[in-house]
């Protein structure tokens, strides 16, 4: 049962999204490393500097309404060589808000990530990938989503480096106890998890790495 908190189970994620990413290849020793909720000046940068420090390139989820305050930083997430994808504008609960104003948030925030490219002067074509906060989005959003040539990126470890009642110490020990071949691991680049996450990131992609692991970026390809 506890399990759960961490890690959600293989066949009940084949029961609801199962056409979401959950994991990537199980026989290489890969994770891909994802950040939600950002950009934020006083988290953001310092995450971008832990990443570069560590050779790590890394997944953003961004929400919209931080891209209105924070383009700068935004583009200069990209300018490092990570990817971002959409995390609604407001993050908004798929389960509690009616579809066209979750749809709604959706495509704003998209045309704001689209103003952060330019300013980021990126011009390669990057996967389109949205991550439905709290894991929330409901089936017939799913098909909408995928109809807007969208990829639902969801995760096999929640690293909980929000919880105030945790240490990094506890964090680090969680991720590397669930981390697997293919792990779409679930961090936040954001205030709640800003007592954890600069003390616990570098320890986490040091302690994968002395284990063998590679991290990738969430292409196209691997979310297949």
């Amino acid at each position: 049962m506890l399990r759960i908190l961490y890690q959600f189970p293989d066949w009940l994620r084949r029961l609801t999204y199962k056409d979401a990413f959950w994991r990537g290849n199980t026989g290489e020793k890969v994770v891909y490393l994802t950040f939600d909720d950002g950009p934020v000046p006083e988290v953001t940068p310092r995450v971008l500097d832990i990443l570069d420090e560590m050779g790590v390139k890394a997944t953003f989820f961004w929400v919209g309404e931080n891209l209105t305050k924070y383009p700068n930083l935004a583009a200069e997430v990209l300018r490092r060589g990570h990817y971002a994808g959409n995390h609604t504008y407001h993050h908004i609960s798929g389960w509690q808000a009616p579809a066209i104003a979750y749809q709604s948030e959706i495509l704003l925030t998209e045309q704001k990530m689209q103003e952060v490219r330019r300013l980021a002067g990126i011009t390669e074509v990057q996967p389109k990938l949205f991550r439905p906060p709290y894991g929330r989005s409901g089936l017939r959003m799913h098909r909408w989503l995928k109809e807007q040539g969208y990829k639902v990126v969801l995760w096999d470890i929640v690293s909980h480096d929000y919880n105030r009642r945790y240490s990094p110490e506890r964090i680090v020990k969680i991720v590397m106890r669930y981390v697997r071949p293919g792990s779409v691991l679930l961090m936040h680049d954001s205030l709640k998890s800003d007592h954890n996450i600069i003390t616990a990131l570098p320890l986490i992609i040091r302690r994968l790495q002395l284990a063998g692991y590679e991290f990738r970026l969430i292409s196209s390809s691997a979310a297949e």
